[in-house]
């Protein structure tokens, strides 16, 4: 698959899809967007920045959503016209499917929605490439019909990501055998590392998060095989204001994506016999 310009798949080096959870301001969009790309850029890594214009599954009625939708699209569209890097943003809304399509490289969908048909359907049929994420409550089997509904509107360009399963209250895991069962989708398999450590609701009216285990779940999915990452970032995460408990400190984002390099080289340079399971009989 062809995503912003390179090719994407289990034979390709994974992406980065990174940026803060949500758009907090343009100067700290522009400021993270550049140290991202000069990152990537020095790792050879593919990469498309990741900001939230609205953020409308939070906990409390009063948590902070981001600037909205047309502030938001302001500020995508900045950082990819002045830095040249290709973005992605959540739509939650049918609504504004199309005002969106028209800033954004990759659309992405919330985990919440992923079993609404018409949004689903109407989010994909923008033309645009998708990223699905897998819903918490969701078998990662089931996957399978989220992304036929896609690519029944003839967008090929579809996309699923694992962001973990409730697991009790408050509470997520990640399964790794997800990742292969979700290949069978066809489509780019993500592992978004940072919305798998949090803690949904564990403050009482903010998610919590155990950051400290991003690296550990981020090496399992490499090493698994993966086409993307997904991981939200941030230059202070202890005053981010969305999602700060389980983003990844930006200072040390790039000696973290090194190590992933290793692992995700030395798996793609193999074959996965789990692909092939009528050899294992």
């Amino acid at each position: 698959m062809n995503l912003c310009g390179f090719e994407v798949g289990l034979d390709r080096p994974f992406f980065l899809i990174a940026g803060p959870c949500a758009i907090e301001s343009e100067k700290l969009a522009l400021q993270t967007a550049e140290t991202l790309r000069d990152i990537c850029h020095r790792l050879n890594i593919p990469f498309i920045y990741k900001s939230s214009y609205d953020k409308a599954n939070r906990s409390s009625g009063t948590s902070f959503r981001g600037p909205g939708m047309d502030e938001g699209l302001r500020i995508l569209e900045k950082v990819r016209r002045e830095l040249g890097v290709p973005v992605i943003t959540d739509v939650h809304e049918k609504e504004h499917v199309k005002a969106v399509a028209e800033v954004v490289d990759v659309l992405q969908t919330p985990a919440f929605l992923c079993r609404q048909t018409d949004f689903i359907q109407a989010v994909a049929a923008a033309g645009k490439p998708v990223n699905i994420k897998k819903g918490q409550f969701l078998a990662p089997w089931d996957m399978l019909h989220v992304a036929a509904k896609a690519k029944a509107t003839g967008n090929a360009q579809i996309m699923v990501c694992e962001r973990g399963a409730s697991f009790g209250y408050n509470n997520l895991v990640s399964d790794m055998r997800s990742l292969a069962v979700m290949r069978q989708t066809d489509c780019p398999v993500v592992f978004d590392a940072t919305h798998s450590v949090q803690l949904p609701g564990g403050q009482g009216d903010r998610s919590g998060g155990q950051r400290e285990f991003v690296p550990v779940l981020a090496r399992s999915a490499v090493a698994a095989g993966i086409s993307g990452l997904f991981m939200e970032t941030h230059p202070r995460p202890a005053e981010a204001l969305s999602d700060g408990p389980n983003a990844w400190p930006l200072g040390r984002l790039e000696s973290l994506l090194r190590t992933l390099q290793h692992i995700d080289q030395l798996v793609k340079a193999l074959d996965f016999p789990e692909n092939h399971p009528e050899d294992l009989i």
